[in-house]
């Protein structure tokens, strides 16, 4: 990554990386819902001559394969050498992929065995640049991992150092308009990034000391945005919170345990992961709180912020619901994603017969049964 701006104007900014970069072809991706404050911004592209195709706005939550694949042939199509992402964490993904698929691409339709194959290649050619202008703080523009959801509703995706995006631009204008469970459920994604960093088994002091910085900030930008949701200030601070986040989770401790349960939570049963953050967090925290404790504790002196030391701490678990309760548009329990106790059976079956092994390398507390992790989701929130 070649930088990184927070709270510029994303236009001029982008402008000047791609006149650096000396790129000719830039392909645009960008949600449906971006589209209106940057066509100026495509059009000015266009009168330079650097814009290789019309906006692509296909890409859906999660990143749905179909729309994935047709923006990876449509940019093969017009041969970019630049994507430029502007949008949420499934946009900045697909750039990923399409710029995977621009390096290997050899006159065949794109497929996600054939994406994913292109991950392999030793030595990875050089991939073209990124450029990210986030709308959201899912912060998918600050990794070298990417996801997809394939026509059957799994998670899958792909990863590689090479991945990384070139340049990551901050704008939070592009936020202005968002729906509430998009801003708030991408902002309360840092706080989970933080936990599960902290909590990790692999996780080193240095790493979680970097969380807990990430987690303070986060939780201040969240409770400035509760109360002015398009205050700069605080969008900055859950921006630059979140961005320390996710760098300790990615130092040797992603996924998480609940990355992998929420990942999979979000693609069968189309939830937000906002959302399922916000169904799912504190339940994780409170499975393994006697295996973690003494890191949640720092998690809740993190959270705490109007306690002056005279009244016992309450569990982290407790702070994160009650954070959770605070935010406008994330749901806050199963019923609000319409997931119903037999659904959640069938995935507690799934999830301990197929992903088992994996959950206990990562789990404080290890899952001896299908029926555990079904109590993992069903304890009720107000008993944590």
């Amino acid at each position: 990554m070649d930088a990184v701006h927070v709270g510029v104007p994303f236009g001029p900014t982008a402008l000047s990386e791609m006149e650096q970069l000396k790129v000719t072809k830039v392909y645009v991706m960008a949600n449906k819902s971006s589209k209106p404050m940057v066509e100026n911004f495509v059009k000015t592209l266009d009168e330079k001559g650097f814009l290789a195709a019309p906006i692509n706005c296909d890409v859906s939550m999660g990143g749905v394969e179909d729309g994935l694949l047709k923006a990876c042939n449509e940019a093969v199509s017009v041969n970019a050498d630049c994507v430029l992402t502007i949008g949420g964490g499934a946009v900045q993904d697909a750039g990923k992929f399409v710029r995977l698929w621009l390096s290997a691409a050899d006159g065949e339709k794109a497929t996600v065995k054939g994406i994913q194959a292109a991950q392999n290649r030793d030595p990875m050619p050089p991939l073209p640049p990124q450029i990210c202008c986030p709308n959201s703080f899912a912060m998918a523009e600050l990794t070298h991992v990417a996801g997809l959801v394939t026509k059957d509703n799994v998670k899958s995706g792909a990863a590689h150092p090479s991945m990384m995006p070139t340049v990551v631009i901050f704008d939070t204008d592009l936020s202005r308009g968002l729906p509430d469970w998009v801003k708030f459920g991408t902002a309360l994604r840092g706080v989970e990034h933080a936990i599960g960093a902290i909590c990790h088994p692999k996780a080193t002091s240095d790493i979680r000391t970097r969380a807990l910085q990430g987690l303070v900030l986060v939780n201040k930008g969240l409770k400035g945005m509760v109360e002015n949701q398009d205050s700069e200030a605080a969008q900055v601070n859950c921006y630059l919170g979140g961005w320390m986040a996710i760098r300790a989770l990615n130092t040797g401790c992603y996924p998480s345990i609940a990355h992998l349960i929420q990942n999979h939570y979000s693609a069968r049963f189309n939830v937000h992961q906002g959302s399922c953050s916000g169904i799912l967090s504190a339940r994780i925290l409170e499975y393994h709180r006697q295996k973690s404790l003494l890191y949640q504790i720092t998690i809740a002196r993190a959270l705490d912020t109007g306690n002056d030391g005279d009244q016992p701490l309450p569990h982290a678990a407790t702070f994160v619901s009650d954070l959770v309760a605070t935010l406008p548009g994330v749901a806050k329990d199963h019923a609000d994603a319409n997931v119903d106790e037999e659904m959640l059976r069938e995935f507690a079956e799934y999830m301990y017969n197929q992903h088992g092994e994996k959950l206990n390398r990562l789990s404080p507390k290890p899952f001896c049964s299908a029926e555990d992790f079904l109590e993992m989701l069903t304890r009720p929130i107000a008993t944590l």
